[in-house]
């Protein structure tokens, strides 16, 4: 994830702590020494809409082997133990899961920050109040395009108006909520419109996420932005940004699944602001880049432990037969160790670049899709061979 705000304009937020920290009690990539990843729990895969990049496969419809509430809590306890610092609740649809504010509820009551990732839809006004009593930091509502754009990509007729009032209700009482936008081809366009509907409706935060090819998603693969397209994206980020910051507008921007990002502006700021571009490279360089595996994970709904939530192609555990602890440290699982410390196993353009120290092979389930080989490239870096330092001679 990279913060766009911090970046470009020194605006710090609260994930900030996280993504950039660097000190004596730190390793790799932001992690800190006693502690566990962040954790990605996918509560259930059942979903009452179904969208078109969906990497979870999750459709309106009751799945089985989902983890009991008891299996749930036992779960939560490990996590604690683990020192897990952030539960991600997310599906599917969390809030179709009947035990979700008993379970959220638990996990407060064992001191891990809640934050919850929704299409938006089922949240009422009578929702929101119980989602800030239980004590969520954060809302996550997925949007993918204005109107019927979005309800066209998410599959459902009037699923646009029914997010908006979601994050409306949040607003309302003071919920802590921003928007989640997956960029393709199909949306690209409708960007600048979503700037324009977090200022009207004073949303204070979007993440721009990349599109990943994982379950329904690796169907989308002839979808994604060119990398001229990207390019063009993250001008537009960058733009809004700045004329936010500019206007004295408080908004958190950011990008999420491709640490490319983080070295374009960058090479931007070295072009503008030195001075910044030096304090920009610091950050990165203490963020480390990708943190699958690392920073990282993710759990589903039957209880399978995975490096993230879109590298489902490679199963480390289940929680139901060893403790999420345990499972995190094996050192016997080759994808996992080797995130951990991946420049031997990296190949092609990403071994040789000249930001690895920043960027860490950005995501490897997106070379794996493409090329079969989870160390080669990743297809979705959209940085010259000249910026990357990887032209041939």
């Amino acid at each position: 994830m990279i913060s766009v705000s911090r970046l470009l304009c020194g605006a710090k937020y609260y994930g900030d702590s996280l993504r950039y920290k660097h000190d004596a009690s730190c390793q790799r990539n932001g992690t800190t020494t006693g502690h566990g990843p962040v954790v990605v729990w996918n509560t259930t895969r059942t979903c009452n809409l179904r969208c078109l990049h969906c990497y979870s496969n999750s459709d309106d419809r009751i799945f089985g082997n989902e983890l009991t509430t008891a299996e749930a809590k036992k779960f939560i306890d490990d996590l604690a133990a683990f020192n897990v610092p952030v539960i991600l609740f997310s599906g599917g649809e969390p809030l179709l899961r009947p035990d979700f504010f008993e379970l959220a509820g638990y996990a407060r009551s064992k001191n891990i920050r809640c934050t919850l990732s929704t299409n938006g839809t089922l949240i009422t006004p009578e929702v929101a109040a119980r989602i800030k009593e239980i004590g969520i930091s954060y809302v996550g509502i997925s949007l993918d395009g204005i109107g019927d754009n979005n309800d066209r990509f998410r599959g459902r007729k009037g699923a646009f108006n029914a997010a908006l009032s979601g994050i409306r209700a949040c607003r309302s009482i003071g919920q802590r909520v921003g928007l989640r936008f997956t960029i393709n081809r199909h949306n690209f366009d409708q960007m600048p419109d979503i700037f324009n509907l977090i200022e009207a409706e004073d949303i204070p935060r979007v993440c721009f996420y990349h599109l990943v090819y994982s379950g329904r998603g690796s169907k989308m693969l002839d979808e994604d932005l060119s990398h001229s397209q990207t390019r063009q994206a993250m001008e537009l980020i960058m733009e809004r940004t700045r004329d936010y910051h500019r206007r004295g507008l408080n908004k958190e921007i950011l990008t999420v699944d491709n640490h490319a990002d983080g070295i374009y502006i960058y090479l931007a700021l070295q072009k503008t602001s030195p001075d910044r571009a030096e304090r920009v490279k610091q950050l990165l360089t203490a963020n480390g880049g990708n943190r699958s595996g690392i920073a990282i994970g993710a759990v589903d709904w039957s209880g399978n432990v995975y490096p993230d939530q879109f590298t489902r192609q490679h199963v480390l555990g289940n929680i139901k037969e060893k403790p999420f602890g345990d499972i995190w440290k094996n050192p016997d699982h080759p994808v996992l160790q080797g995130l951990k410390n991946r420049k031997p196993l990296l190949k092609g353009r990403c071994a040789r670049c000249r930001w690895l120290d920043m960027c860490n092979g950005n995501f490897r389930t997106r070379a794996e899709a493409v090329h079969g080989d989870f160390w080669a490239p990743d297809p979705a870096c959209y940085l010259t061979d000249e910026e990357t330092g990887t032209s041939a001679s």
